[in-house]
């Protein structure tokens, strides 16, 4: 069998490797980032619901206009609450009265009481007396036994009042407490019905006019930070662990054409939205533009790294995605920081030794 001579299979490479594209490592800065997309939208923005149902009376604000905490933008008409607070009113009103009125009903016990306790202070008198005439042999066992029992049973007589009068007085305060606190439920109720701002801020949006139903799955108004505005991003879940807190952020917003704006990442909310497999990452301005609406759309780069001083080579060179095709086959590289166009290589190829492109 004839041999095939070394000198000219690196003939047959070489001849090979002349049609394709080649280059060789050069240094250059580079900076790895993650997109993501970009929203912006006023600080601490959130949505008014009311917690009752009605038919909304009036919007006291304007789309737009500045507010102040626990100013009132919102009132719903409901009258059941109104009428309940005033039935509620009646009955403490009428629990008071009986309490503590002049025609209370503790004053009638008390007069049974007074009567009973006159009475058990006659029959007392008149039982001593027959006893003291028993005890001389005067009068019948019969009278001694009458006059007995009269005192006993007046005796009785007026402790059963008194039990009553403390029964009924506990009875008719706890009357007064438990009709003061429904009215006081009943209060609170119809201040559900005026929806007041949680903060110094803005109204963006009033989403029902007066004469529509309110419910309570429905915001009625939104409401954020008048001059504060957040950059929310939303990242890919690939990219997300690439992500720490105070990263630089590079971005363009598509109301201010090429120009790019400076921010840093501020937050990273740590649940990811399986609608589309991402998660949100918020940044605050360097520098934020005069004008901001919510709303406004863009990109963003995140600066993952950067090195001022890197060996790179197209990524268009990579071979299974750690190596590169040379004159003498191919050859295993380290990899550093990589962006769209190019890839740093740490270690396993050098700036004189030529890489081919691995399509012909």
């Amino acid at each position: 069998m004839r041999q095939i001579s070394p000198l000219f299979l690196i003939l047959i490479v070489f001849t090979c490797n002349t049609n394709r594209e080649f280059t060789t490592a050069q240094k250059r800065s580079i900076v790895e980032s993650v997109y993501a997309s970009v929203v912006i939208q006023p600080d601490s923005l959130y949505e008014a619901y009311s917690i009752v149902s009605g038919i909304l009376d009036q919007n006291l604000v304007e789309e737009g206009g500045l507010v102040k905490r626990n100013q009132k933008i919102i009132e719903i008409i409901n009258n059941t609450p109104k009428l309940n607070a005033e039935n509620s009113k009646l009955a403490y009103n009428l629990a008071v009265k009986n309490y503590k009125g002049s025609s209370a009903i503790l004053n009638s016990i008390k007069d049974e009481i007074a009567a009973a306790e006159l009475q058990c202070q006659n029959d007392s008198i008149n039982y001593f007396r027959q006893a003291n005439l028993w005890k001389q042999n005067i009068g019948s066992k019969t009278q001694y036994d009458s006059q007995k029992l009269k005192y006993q049973l007046s005796k009785n007589t007026l402790n059963l009042l008194k039990s009553k009068l403390t029964q009924t007085e506990n009875e008719l305060r706890t009357a007064v407490e438990q009709t003061q606190n429904t009215y006081k439920s009943t209060l609170s109720t119809s201040k559900d019905f005026t929806i007041k701002s949680n903060m110094d801020g803005k109204v963006y949006a009033l989403y029902k006019e007066p004469g529509e139903i309110v419910s309570t799955r429905e915001p009625l108004a939104s409401i954020g930070s008048a001059s504060n505005f957040i950059i929310e991003m939303l990242v890919d879940e690939v990219d997300i662990v690439k992500i720490t807190l105070g990263q630089k952020v590079l971005m363009h917003l598509d109301a201010y054409g090429e120009k790019v704006f400076e921010a840093q990442a501020s937050k990273i909310y740590p649940k990811k939205d399986e609608r589309n497999q991402t998660f949100l990452v918020e940044a605050v301005f360097s520098n934020p533009p005069k004008k901001l609406y919510p709303g406004l759309s863009g990109e963003a780069n995140i600066i993952i790294a950067k090195n001022e001083n890197a060996l790179t080579i197209p990524k268009s060179f990579l071979v299974n995605n750690n190596q590169v095709l040379t004159d003498n086959g191919l050859i295993s590289v380290e990899l550093g920081l990589e962006n769209m166009e190019y890839v740093e290589i740490v270690s396993g190829l050098d700036e004189s030794t030529t890489i081919y492109n691995k399509t012909e």
